[in-house]
C-alpha cells in the first residue's frame, strides 16, 4: 500500500498547474488531499476516473474552504465522513476508510492563524480528535492518520525555531499535542526514516520561502505502533509544486 499526503491548497487550482498529470505517473496507491476547497460537482473528476481512481469527497459546507477527499485504487471496505462533531464536520476535516484490518485517516487540522477564536477551537479540535483516536483505537488498533497537521512537532521541523516561538504552528500547547500523540502509541513515519533536517513540507509564498527551502514540516503520515513493522519507506516529495505544499509518501507492506 502506496499512501501520499498532499494539501493542495485548492484542488481545481493545483489541477491547473499539473496534478492530474503527475498523478499519470503512479506515485500511490491512495492519494489523500487536504484543503480541497470545491464540491465533488466542480470538478472534473472523470479525469480521476480514467486513471483507474475511485473518490471519496468530504466538502465544507462553506464553498472554497477546507475540505478532504481521498483517491483510491484500492476499494475500501468501509468510509466514514466526519468524527462526529459539529463544527469540525461542517468544515470538513476528517474522512476514514477501512483496508481490511487497517483504517486510515485523512485529516485537515484546523490552522489557528486567523485569529484567538481559531486558535481556541484548534486545541478544542485537537482534544477532541485525539479522545476519537483513543476510542477508535479500542477496535481498529491499526491506524494511519495522514494529512496537514499545522503544527511543526520539533525544533528540527521549522526553518527558524526562535523567530516562531510565538508563531502558531508552533506553540508549547500544539508541539505537547504532538508529544502525547507519539507517546500514544503513534510513530512519526518520515522521523523514522530520516533524521535529517531541513526537510520541510509546506513554505509560504512570501520572500522566495520555497527556493530558499525557509519551511515547515507541517504534513504527516503517522502510524500506530502495530504497524511499524510492516512500513517500508518515507518520504517528502519537494520537488512536486502543485501548492504551497508538497506530498508526503509512505509505503506501507503487507
Amino acid at each position: 500500500m502506496r499512501i501520499v499526503s498532499y494539501n493542495v491548497n485548492g484542488l481545481r487550482s493545483a489541477m491547473t498547474k499539473g496534478f492530474t498529470e503527475w498523478l499519470q505517473s503512479d506515485p500511490a496507491d491512495i492519494i489523500c488531499l487536504q484543503e480541497i476547497k470545491a464540491h465533488k460537482d466542480n470538478v472534473d473528476y472523470q479525469q480521476f476516473e480514467a486513471l483507474g481512481f475511485e473518490h471519496y469527497w468530504y466538502p465544507a459546507q462553506k464553498k472554497g474552504y477546507s475540505g478532504v477527499a481521498v483517491l483510491t485504487k484500492i476499494k475500501p471496505d468501509n468510509v466514514q465522513y466526519g468524527n462526529g462533531h459539529m463544527q469540525s464536520d461542517a468544515e470538513g476535516r476528517v474522512i476514514r476508510l477501512d483496508f481490511g484490518d487497517i483504517t486510515l485517516i485523512n485529516v485537515y487540522i484546523p490552522s489557528g492563524t486567523s485569529g484567538d477564536d481559531r486558535q481556541t477551537y484548534k486545541y478544542q479540535w485537537l482534544d477532541e480528535f485525539f479522545n476519537y483516536l483513543e476510542q477508535l483505537k479500542v477496535t481498529r488498533p491499526n491506524i494511519i492518520v495522514c494529512g496537514d497537521y499545522n503544527i511543526c512537532h520539533k525544533a528540527i521541523d521549522i526553518h527558524d525555531p526562535v523567530g516562531n516561538k510565538n508563531s502558531t504552528g508552533f506553540l508549547p500547547e500544539e508541539r505537547a499535542w504532538m508529544d502525547k500523540l507519539f507517546s500514544n502509541g503513534f510513530v512519526d513515519t518520515f522521523r523514522h526514516y530520516h533524521p535529517e533536517p531541513h526537510q520541510y513540507s509546506w513554505w509560504s509564498f512570501r520572500a522566495n520561502a520555497r527556493n530558499n527551502n525557509k519551511g515547515w514540516r507541517i504534513d504527516y503520515i503517522n502510524v500506530t505502533s502495530p504497524l511499524q513493522e510492516r512500513l517500508k519507506d518515507a518520504q517528502i516529495w519537494q520537488q512536486v509544486k502543485h501548492s504551497d505544499h508538497c506530498p508526503v509518501f509512505l509505503h506501507l507492506g503487507s
